[in-house]
């Protein structure tokens, strides 16, 4: 079977711009998305919340677009447009009217290099990050879970930090940190531009020349990035976050795995489909096991995070009935894993997950934002077009032994942070002493 889309054109600009242009013409919108290689991970120590900042601090205008103008340009034109950190990435989007690209892209490029910064922006700024961080993490106790859960998972590499950085280095940053950070990582030689929707690739390289054509190269910038790695899994962990916010208890657990990057010939796709034959949908092992036939949870899951420059996570996480313990849960989990890895799958179960896999690939095509997350997320993390378009053959090429392989070699428990989501009854009880 051929794939159902077209290869994206790609070319790349003197000064080590890569351009992506995916043809959509069902309506007459486009999509710009400029992703620069760097994000959390790329921080230096001591700094951590850096890139994130440095997102928010993008919007402060330059010496030709003040503050607020590009903004309120896409409100005004009925677009919509936001940027998003990732541990490997930073990534800044609009959607837009098809006529008004050009108008995108002049902004793009001009907030590449000419960010102005005053202290008097980006204090407040820093306040805003903190608040978020307030919101998003503090006051969110399945996010405090996730962290503690990641920095235990991590010992030597940076994706132990958050993304959004600890509150108390985020507090420190400053005009200096964010305009350094800028002038080191944001260049056209460390950047990818996508472009999806209703163009021709013809036209736009006239158009990505005239924007993006004169701004240099930064020399500086080295090809490969080169980060502290894991050394070998001795132990398993685990973590236990106690909050008086807790509804439902919960238990996660994640273990230190291969990205598609990082992985051997067909580790990475194996991953995939044992992620979605243990926990994707009501027909999984773990929701069979733990939702259906012994009735000891209300939910159960995995996943595995296969877009990410270095060694990923592949997670599953269950919240137990009321009732049952953390104990129950996990010995059946363990269960399924050691099914997994003894046994070979069945061929009607393998069939079926290779089958939905490759269906969510396909209806990814009909939303042009999608499909340019997917290419600028893959090919930030060192992988190719060539990857990314010849997934659904990978998947398709999954064998039953090579699943029993990697649930085998890569869920192995000292390779595994598991994590416990409990109410904290002491606290209110506390409260009530001090009242």
């Amino acid at each position: 079977m051929t794939h159902s889309w077209e290869r994206p054109a790609s070319f790349t600009l003197q000064n080590g711009l890569q351009v992506v242009v995916i043809v959509d013409h069902r309506t007459p919108v486009v999509t710009e998305m400029i992703w620069y290689k760097v994000g959390s991970a790329d921080e230096k120590s001591g700094k951590s919340g850096l890139a994130h900042f440095l997102e928010h601090l993008m919007f402060k205008g330059t010496a030709i677009h003040p503050a607020g103008e590009f903004s309120q340009t896409v409100g005004r034109i009925g677009g919509n447009e936001n940027a998003f950190t990732s541990l490997d990435y930073t990534a800044y989007f609009q959607r837009v009217p098809r006529e008004q690209l050009a108008r995108m892209m002049d902004f793009e490029a001009d907030r590449m290099t000419g960010l102005i910064l005053k202290d008097e922006n980006v204090r407040p700024e820093r306040e805003v990050v903190l608040e978020e961080f307030n919101m998003r993490v503090a006051n969110n106790p399945d996010a405090r879970l996730n962290e503690q859960i990641m920095a235990a998972l991590y010992l030597n590499h940076p994706y132990g930090r958050p993304v959004i950085g600890w509150h108390q280095e985020i507090e420190k940053l400053d005009r200096e940190d964010a305009l350094a950070f800028y002038r080191r990582f944001y260049a056209p030689s460390n950047a990818i531009l996508v472009i999806a929707g209703d163009v021709e690739p013809a036209d736009i390289r006239p158009l990505v020349e005239r924007n993006f054509g004169s701004i240099p190269a930064q020399p500086a910038i080295p090809a490969r990035r080169v980060r502290p790695q894991e050394p070998e899994p001795a132990a398993p962990r685990t973590v236990t976050l106690a909050d008086p916010r807790v509804e439902q208890p919960g238990l996660r657990r994640y273990y230190l795995v291969p990205s598609a990057t990082t992985a051997a010939a067909g580790e990475s796709a194996a991953l995939d489909v044992l992620a979605q034959l243990m926990g994707s949908g009501s027909n999984s092992y773990l929701y069979r096991a733990l939702v259906v036939d012994k009735p000891l949870a209300v939910s159960a899951s995995a996943s595995y995070s296969s877009i990410s420059l270095d060694p990923t996570q592949f997670a599953i996480s269950a919240s137990p009935k009321s009732g049952v313990s953390f104990a129950e849960v996990e010995q059946v989990v363990d269960g399924v894993i050691a099914d997994i890895a003894q046994n070979p799958i069945r061929a009607e179960d393998l069939e079926r997950v290779k089958t939905q896999l490759i269906a969510e690939a396909i209806y990814a095509q009909d939303n042009q934002a999608v499909l340019a997350r997917w290419y600028g997320g893959a090919l930030t993390t060192g992988l190719s077009i060539e990857d990314i378009r010849s997934w659904p053959d990978r998947i398709r090429a999954v064998t039953a032994e090579e699943v029993r392989t990697v649930a085998q070699k890569w869920l192995e428990k000292k390779r595994s942070v598991t994590g416990y989501l409990i109410k904290d009854t002491g606290a209110a009880k506390r409260e009530e002493k001090r009242s």
